[in-house]
């Protein structure tokens, strides 16, 4: 393994020279498949970057064809499949298939996850259960399997260990008031994950991180938006933010394609809030208290 001054010298040269970040590297993004969702917005701002292939998976494939689709049109490998990412046996193939065909894997995306707006004593042991399967379970095998890979060197001109392992977590993760007690559990676990694991993943170039979204406007958060567009009532969303309104997708993805990449490379064990400058503090009626 090269020594920390070698890795300092070779980022250097890396960051002044920025241009297609992650030329011939291979990444795997789970979540994909909702139209309006994190996850394919990131599958895009990866594929600016210029990857050597993106696996875009969802627990059902129905729309992940055409978004390969797109993503071929740019010179870009890219492999719908359908992949429980709660499975243990699911995230083992689909990352040893990435192994056995390019040789090596860079980026891992664990961006599965569901939500709900239930309270305490609505949710029960099956529900509660449920959440944590999909949400922090999914990131834990991820990680778990996107890390042995990612240390292998020697092919598909991979020289040396190195990764970057991204999570979707949540506000709700951080502090209370931004989602149900189960969800917010399951992504306060998820933060956790990524910061031990960056930790136990010392030495190896390998970077674990969460993101942490605010009130973004998603398949998830559609009956919210819907709502309010049916009421006239969309500007008041995000009121309590500092920027005044809610974020879309495509920031969150801008974040994780950076984080993805080696311009974030002393990136590691962090809980990135963007959110609008939400959990900055706690949200005040405008003119009450300032």
């Amino acid at each position: 393994m090269s020594s920390a001054n070698d890795r300092v010298a070779q980022l250097a040269s890396h960051l002044a020279s920025v241009g297609p970040s992650l030329k011939d590297k291979v990444c795997i993004v789970t979540g994909a498949g909702s139209l309006l969702g994190i996850g394919r917005a990131t599958v895009y701002a990866l594929a600016k970057r210029g990857p050597k292939a993106i696996y875009v998976t969802d627990l059902y494939d129905t729309e992940l064809g055409e978004l390969a689709n797109d993503i071929r049109k740019t010179g870009i490998d890219c492999i719908p499949k359908a992949v429980d990412a709660a499975s243990e046996k699911a995230v083992e193939a689909l990352v040893k298939e990435a192994m056995d065909t390019y040789g090596r894997l860079d980026v891992f995306f664990a961006n599965a996850g569901v939500a709900t707006g239930s309270r305490l004593h609505d949710e029960d042991e099956e529900s509660f259960m449920f959440m944590m399967r999909v949400n922090a379970l999914s990131a834990f095998l991820g990680i778990k399997f996107a890390s042995l890979a990612m240390k292998e060197t020697g092919k598909g001109g991979k020289e040396q260990s190195g990764g970057s392992i991204i999570c979707t977590a949540s506000v709700a993760g951080i502090r209370s008031g931004a989602g149900s007690p189960e969800y917010s559990a399951s992504k306060a676990a998820v933060i956790n994950l990524c910061q031990t694991s960056a930790s136990q993943l010392a030495g190896t170039n390998i970077r674990v991180n969460a993101i942490c979204p605010g009130l973004i406007e998603t398949g998830m958060t559609k009956m919210t938006f819907d709502f309010a567009r049916e009421r006239g009532s969309t500007h008041k969303i995000g009121q309590l933010n500092p920027t005044k309104r809610y974020g879309i997708a495509a920031e969150i993805a801008a974040v994780v394609a950076f984080v993805a990449s080696e311009e974030a490379s002393y990136v590691n064990g962090q809980a990135i809030a963007v959110d609008g400058g939400l959990s900055s503090s706690h949200p005040i009626v405008p003119g009450k208290f300032h």
